[in-house]
């Protein structure tokens, strides 16, 4: 019996079942190929041996055992790793159970060996033997190994050790536990996981401003011409190219001319400023509607096409706010928030001030905004849209993105939400937990080697089952110090540790430039792209060697599991404060292809100055003895070395700040 009323835990206490939030509040994540480490602390009185299995039950209804082996035994901690194969809900269940073979063994070896009641463990041999052979399916190879032990243990003709050694071989530990003999079983209670498409864990972004590309100046009027999505279109060829899989568009819609911001946030905009697309609507309509400088529905839907022609899938900007000019202003009054002097409140977040954007208050008719809100979704869902990132989902409630997350995941299991949540850690782990599919992180502000080794230990430890890291070097509002100080050297380096230091990771058009000029006082590029056209010059798109490496990079991600995995970091240890060394790694039996996969990445944070140093692998994290040799392949200088645990670096500002080895098999 699992437990009664009268007991809070089974005749084999089960306890710390993980992954599982909240006692099973929310699902635990994985995607398909992704192996799920399944663990729990398992323990019983006396001396006598137990077992455990985990049961999954699929979303089928189907069930598949897995044999839990003990991980740590002075922890009496038990795992397994299951490997998903199909998307939908899962849920799972550890049993422990007395294991009377075991029990049987252990102390037959030891009597046996020791000359003491010999003849009685054989006889006991039997019975444990005879029951596993009656009373649990079996291959005809497993019977065939049992039968053989019986007759070896009553043979009298052999000694103790030969009767006994058919029953204690390795064939029959392992026959013993893929078909265990089980007694006492007890269950823990039922665990919920979800499985879904590898995009949701595995993703590299390139974000692009879609008037930008293909706009111009008519040097004879001043006025700008903005781009289209036709024009946008000839850009995705060369995105593709370098390896990207995701194309993310900033907001698409109508902008309001209402306290519409001129260049750099100023509060007047000039004739012919285009204006922020995040004060979205205008007379030409709202959230569901094209900005008419950009094309229709029909051009849009053609870029979705073109993109996909190309490996792409598109992303779209949901900024849930309204500029004084949005439709819902007029029609819906009450779904912003009246000041007392009759206005409407625009967004602030002390000193920053947002005239040109009304907060939406979901207080107020939250039945109706919700409608309103998944009506807009479809509209894009049924345009193409696959992937969603969500301006500021912090400021909204969690009761909505609840609802509206479980609905849209139901009827549209594919669409994946990214949270832009820069925000207290509670907040994004419980936007994680009810639904988003990927986060925005503190990667960007991480700036020295310590903080970044514990940055990535903590995002790849245990929320690593719910909330998965999207790593942007810069964004379109963000350019911080090291961004605006380090130069291309610098900016190499940090595409090289998002794009291995997480399986999701973007990139924001005019990085391959080093657009690193700051606006003066805040931590943004001068020019802001959120407030005027920003054609760029990609003649000579790889003067710095960045868009050539953005490429390998990506190569590497699609060739190496162990950078589509989230699991499996380990941080080394290095002589010198200035460098980073961390490891990729995924044994064989998690690995989509059967074999191991390992990357060792080593960075320095130093972009001025040589920094050289020792680095001191953990060999057994990597799978290997403490005396191997590693034969890897750097994908960023295209160098091969041969290191051992303990092995020198020199990383030169000149050549390269970074190191993405690759382990040869």
């Amino acid at each position: 019996m699992a437990r009664t009323p009268e007991t809070s835990v089974g005749r084999i206490p089960i306890v710390g079942v993980q992954p599982s939030l909240e006692e099973g509040r929310w699902p635990a994540r994985a995607v398909v190929g992704e192996a799920v480490p399944i663990t729990a602390t398992i323990f019983r009185e006396g001396h006598d041996s137990e077992g455990a299995t985990v049961v999954i039950t699929k979303p089928d209804g189907r069930h598949e055992r897995l044999p839990m082996p003990l991980d740590d035994w002075g922890n009496s901690r038990y795992r397994a790793a299951y490997v998903p194969k199909h998307e939908g809900a899962h849920s799972f269940r550890v049993e422990a159970w007395s294991d009377p073979f075991s029990t049987w063994l252990h102390a037959a070896e030891v009597k046996i060996h020791a000359g003491v009641d010999v003849q009685l463990m054989l006889d006991e041999g039997v019975l444990v033997l005879t029951r596993a052979l009656h009373q649990v399916r079996h291959t005809p190879a497993r019977k065939a190994l049992l039968e053989k032990a019986i007759a070896s243990l009553q043979d009298g003709s052999l000694d103790p050790e030969a009767r006994l050694a058919p029953a204690s071989s390795p064939e029959m530990r392992a026959a013993m536990t893929s078909a265990p003999l089980r007694d006492d079983v007890s269950s823990s209670r039922e665990y919920p996981l979800v499985v879904q498409r590898e995009r949701a864990l595995v993703s590299a972004w390139y974000e692009i401003f879609p008037r930008s590309e293909g706009a111009r100046l008519n040097k004879r009027t001043g006025q700008w011409h903005s781009g289209t999505f036709t024009t946008a279109a000839k850009r995705l060829p060369a995105i593709a190219d370098m390896g990207f899989d995701v194309v993310y568009l900033t907001p698409i819609h109508p902008i309001g001319v209402t306290h519409r911001k001129g260049r750099n946030n100023s509060l007047k905009a000039e004739p012919g400023d285009p204006g922020s697309p995040y004060a979205i609507g205008g007379v030409e309509g709202g959230h569901d509607a094209v900005h008419p400088d950009l094309g229709t529905m029909r051009g849009f839907r053609a870029f979705v096409k073109a993109a996909r022609s190309v490996g792409l899938e598109v992303a779209l900007d949901i900024a849930l706010q309204c500029s004084p000019d949005h439709p819902w202003v007029e029609e819906h009054p009450e779904w912003f928030t009246q000041r007392l002097d009759g206005t409407i409140a625009y967004a602030e977040n002390p000193p920053k001030k947002y005239q040109d954007i009304y907060p939406l208050n979901f207080d107020n008719d939250p039945e109706g905004i919700y409608h309103a809100i998944k009506d807009m979704l479809e509209v894009w869902i049924d345009a193409g849209v696959t992937l969603f990132r969500v301006d500021n989902p912090h400021t909204k409630p969690l009761t909505f993105w609840e609802r509206l997350l479980g609905e849209i995941a139901q009827e549209h299991p594919d669409v994946i939400f990214l949270a832009e949540a820069f925000t207290r850690p509670a907040m994004m782990h419980t936007l994680a937990k009810i639904g988003f599919h990927q986060s925005y992180t503190y990667f960007t502000w991480r700036q020295n080697a310590e903080e970044m080794g514990e940055y990535l230990e903590e995002v790849s430890g245990d929320s690593s089952f719910y909330m998965r890291p999207n790593f942007w070097p810069t964004t379109h509002d963000i350019l911080t110090p090291d961004m605006q100080h380090g130069g291309p050297a610098l900016w190499r380096m940090r595409a090289a540790l998002a794009a291995t230091g997480s399986p999701s990771y973007g990139i924001y058009t005019g990085y391959e430039l080093v657009e690193n000029v700051p606006r003066p006082g805040v931590e943004e590029q001068i020019d802001n792209e959120k407030y005027e056209f920003k054609p760029r010059d990609w003649s000579d798109a790889d003067r710095y060697g960045i868009a050539s490496l953005l490429r390998s990079l990506n190569e590497a991600r699609r060739k190496h599991p162990a950078l589509r995995r989230l699991r499996g970091l380990r941080v080394h240890p290095t002589t010198n404060p200035e460098i980073l060394c961390f490891s990729r790694h995924v044994p064989a039996a998690e690995s989509p292809t059967g074999k191991a996969d390992t990357v060792v990445v080593v960075a320095s944070f130093d972009p001025h100055h040589v920094q050289s140093g020792v680095v001191t692998l953990d060999m057994p994290a990597l799978g290997l003895a403490d005396d191997a040799r590693l034969v890897v392949d750097d994908v960023v200088g295209g160098a091969t070395y041969t290191w051992s645990r303990d092995f020198y670096v020199r990383l030169d500002p000149a050549v390269s700040l970074v190191h993405v080895a690759a382990v040869r098999p």
